[in-house]
């Protein structure tokens, strides 16, 4: 899996600034499907860290594999495709695009405005 492909598939990163902190792509990523399911159920992608597969999930970070609703390993691209079209399925289609997220601005102070 590349950053071109996920893309391509219409995911975007869940921390779109690479820092210090975050580990190299090839190591582990995690992704948010662009758009939610037509029953407003967000999409997520995941490769964990030392874990030669990727996951989807209705949640960004899954902890219970009860959770996860697709593994696949990272090379298999036809599966991975396909595992995306059986979740919208499952969920009544695509929907809406995810709202964008407007950070709020700290002001230390009351400003008139």
């Amino acid at each position: 899996m590349t950053d071109t492909y996920l893309r391509s598939l219409g995911f975007v990163p869940t921390e779109p600034a690479r820092t210090a902190m975050t580990p190299p792509f090839h190591l582990a990523w995690r992704y948010q499907q662009e758009k939610l399911a037509q029953d407003g159920t967000p999409l997520f992608i995941e490769h964990p860290f030392g874990v030669a597969s990727c996951r989807l999930s209705a949640l960004a970070a899954p902890l219970d594999q009860q959770d996860v609703v697709a593994t696949v390993s990272l090379h298999d691209r036809p599966a991975l495709e396909a595992a995306i079209k059986s979740f919208f399925d499952a969920h009544g289609g695509v929907g809406q695009p995810i709202p964008a997220f407007v950070p709020h601005t700290f002001r230390p102070y009351r400003r008139g405005e």
